[in-house]
C-alpha cells in the first residue's frame, strides 16, 4: 500500500488532525481499498487516530494513505492551532471574568 514509504510525501497528519473528503471518489481514482473507505469514512470530520482505528492500521501507513489522497486532492485536512496561534492567558482570563460577572 505504501510502497515501502515510512512517511507522507505530502501534508503533515498529527495524529488529532481531522480528515474530511472533498467529495465522491471519481470512477477514474486508482486507489487502495482502503483509501477508498478514507474517503468514505471521511465525509463527516475524523481525525488522523480515529482513521487509523477504524482501518485497524498502524498510523504511520494511514499517514502515507492520507498523503497520497491530499495530493489527489481527494481529502482536505484542519491541522490543530500552533502554540502562537492560541489565545493569550490574559485574553483567556478577562474572558473568565466577564462571564463570571454575567
Amino acid at each position: 500500500m505504501t510502497g515501502g514509504r515510512a512517511a507522507p510525501e505530502r501534508g503533515r497528519f498529527d495524529l488529532i488532525t481531522l480528515v474530511v473528503a472533498r467529495g465522491p471518489v471519481p470512477a477514474s481514482a486508482q486507489l487502495f481499498p482502503e483509501q477508498t473507505a478514507i474517503v468514505e469514512m471521511c465525509r463527516r470530520p475524523l481525525s488522523v487516530a480515529e482513521v487509523g482505528a477504524e482501518l485497524d492500521l498502524p498510523v504511520g501507513t494511514v499517514r502515507v494513505l492520507l498523503g497520497d489522497l491530499l495530493a489527489a486532492r481527494l481529502i482536505e485536512t484542519h491541522e490543530p492551532p500552533t502554540l502562537a496561534e492560541l489565545p493569550s492567558e490574559e485574553l483567556l482570563t478577562e474572558l473568565l471574568a466577564g462571564l463570571r460577572a454575567l
